[in-house]
């Protein structure tokens, strides 16, 4: 009875401390509103100049926001269409054509195959002059989005300059969905393709039917393509776990510092694909949702995970409804894998005096185990099973990009020939790069190189320590050399620079489906998964964690000092 009595006062004494807590709490966010609405008032009434009062508080509110994280946003009237347009729907209604500003000028960039720009021969390469009346010049981007967008069903007329004429195109405006899944198909070798960009509504389901749609060509295995998609709607990454993993399964635990943040979920029905062989490619931008789809995959030994490390964002947020039709998004939570791993790479706790946000150090990684016994860390993304290291673009190459300049190309190239290969064995001649080369002539291209940058730093630093007179000669001498072999680039990185441009003009015949399937060809990450779904020893040597495949993503320096959670 005096054990019980003990008990009761502890709890009494426990739920008297975080009612105290709680209150002290309340006190303080009172007590500081208070504050704050007196100073806005007494600043808005009393300073010098005239203030804009929604200006203020903008500014106020963004300023408290970034304390926090990058993902804990503010989100007033005019903008909450647009979030729900990124985070929310894939739905709008509009033309389906993307623009570009180019020296001030508006043109089409691409169209979306058979919606309203597309049938009424839109073209890329057009010249947006004006927008139902209202001259495109001088507007921002949002402001042009603003106009081509509206209800479906309404009209959009456009004045457009091509090939020097002026002319006018009536457009009826339809909904435009912009689909989670962007590609599906089958490859040469008889596998299953996916690519999923994004984790909005719908999209487990999206995953679904093309899973089910290519699961009647019997495939050997699955490729689900996750690279550069930036996450989403956590419930819709369970849902598509649950594709391949039984029924009643931890996939994602997500915890928060109020207890009603912290929740379970787990699979809720019967696997379509319990046994199909599945490959999953992440990228160094695949985060968040994509994250939660690779590793509880990983952890459960259901996938065999290829690419890059994977981006680390291990934060849940919500939304929530404000005065004035306003919202704020708030990370209310981590997420965990079924190991029990946060992959958040980003210490935001923790910034320091300058306000820079460290990653999480070596030496506090964990090791967890998968369910099969494989070693797998927190604090730094998802690291893959089969690493596949690809090659960034070289500085000619993102000039080249960034100025437009394979825009211009691709539509001469497409005006020049009625018709080109398959889109999946689309190449470009050397005549054809020649020609783009040629097409340069005149053209501002102009970039600094990091060799560049670290000779221009060399010098500020020996002219710092006055021994710039002892270096100079030599130099100078490297950047003469620098400068001539930046003459050669055009031909070095010719490679690249080829495959970019016929990304360009592939989609001018053959849209987004024909842009995946020509990539295809240089696709090395895509190329590992094929092999690995066409030897079943090295899948099952990888997911039984065999040899080099017991440890993933060690942090090597601190490994002896990893501590175990079995």
């Amino acid at each position: 009875m005096k054990i019980y009595k003990i008990a009761a006062a502890a709890l009494l004494l426990a739920f008297a401390s975080l009612s105290w807590s709680f209150r002290e709490d309340l006190f303080q966010v009172s007590k500081n509103l208070d504050i704050f609405a007196s100073l806005y008032k007494e600043v808005n009434i009393n300073y010098v100049e005239e203030t804009n009062a929604s200006s203020l508080m903008r500014s106020s509110i963004d300023a408290m926001l970034e304390k926090l994280d990058p993902y804990t946003e503010y989100v007033p009237e005019s903008e909450v269409e647009d979030y729900k347009l990124k985070y929310v729907s894939t739905q709008y209604g509009g033309i389906g054509a993307s623009t570009i500003f180019i020296e001030g000028k508006l043109f089409v960039n691409e169209v979306s195959e058979g919606y309203p720009a597309d049938k009424q021969g839109l073209k890329p390469g057009d010249q947006l002059v004006k927008i139902n009346g209202n001259e495109v010049k001088g507007k921002e981007r949002a402001q042009v989005s603003q106009l081509l967008r509206g209800p479906r069903g309404s009209a959009v007329e456009l004045l457009i300059i091509r090939d020097g004429s002026v002319m006018t195109k009536s457009l009826i405006r339809d909904e435009i969905k912009q689909p989670n899944v962007s590609y599906s198909g089958m490859t040469a070798d008889n596998i299953a393709y996916i690519r999923l960009d994004k984790f909005l509504e719908n999209s487990a389901q999206e995953v679904k039917d093309a899973a089910v749609t290519l699961g009647k060509l019997q495939p050997k295995g699955m490729v689900l393509d996750l690279r550069y998609n930036g996450g989403g709607i956590l419930q819709e990454a369970v849902k598509i776990v649950n594709i391949f993993v039984n029924k009643d399964v931890l996939i994602v635990t997500q915890k928060g510092r109020n207890p009603q943040k912290t929740i379970s979920y787990k699979t809720q029905n019967q696997p379509l694909f319990p046994d199909i062989p599945l490959v999953v490619l992440i990228s160094g931008s695949s985060a968040s949702a994509s994250e939660i789809v690779a590793g509880a995959l990983q952890d459960l030994d259901r996938a065999i995970i290829v690419g890059q490390r994977s981006f680390g964002k291990g934060l849940v947020q919500q939304t929530f409804n404000l005065p004035y039709n306003s919202l704020v998004k708030v990370t209310v939570a981590k997420y965990f894998t079924p190991s029990g791993r946060c992959i958040q790479a980003m210490d935001y706790a923790h910034k320091d005096a300058n306000g820079k946000t460290p990653k999480i150090a070596d030496s506090l990684m964990t090791r967890f185990n998968t369910k099969i016994g494989r070693s797998v860390y927190d604090g730094n993304g998802v690291y893959p099973d089969v690493v596949v290291n690809t090659p960034k673009y070289s500085p000619i190459t993102i000039s080249l990009l960034n100025k437009n300049l394979f825009f211009d190309y691709a539509n001469s190239y497409k005006k020049n020939n009625k018709t080109i290969a398959a889109a999946g064995s689309f190449q470009i001649t050397d005549a054809d790069y020649t020609a783009f080369v040629s097409s340069l002539a005149g053209k501002d291209y102009s970039y600094t190189s990091r060799t560049e940058r670290l000779l221009s730093d060399l010098r500020a630093e020996a002219e710092k320590e006055n021994k710039l007179p002892a270096v100079k000669a030599d130099l100078d001498d490297l950047k003469e050399k620098m400068l001539g072999a930046k003459k050669t680039d055009l031909i070095t990185f010719k490679p690249e620079i080829k495959r970019a441009l016929e990304t360009q003009i592939v989609s001018r015949y053959y849209y987004e489906r024909g842009k995946v399937e020509q990539a295809f060809q240089y696709d090395k990450e895509l190329n590992a998964a094929r092999g690995l779904l066409n030897n079943n020893a090295k899948m099952l040597a990888i997911l039984k964690g065999e040899g080099e495949y017991k440890t993933i993503g060690s942090p090597i320096k601190t490994i002896a000092a990893a501590v175990d959670h079995d």
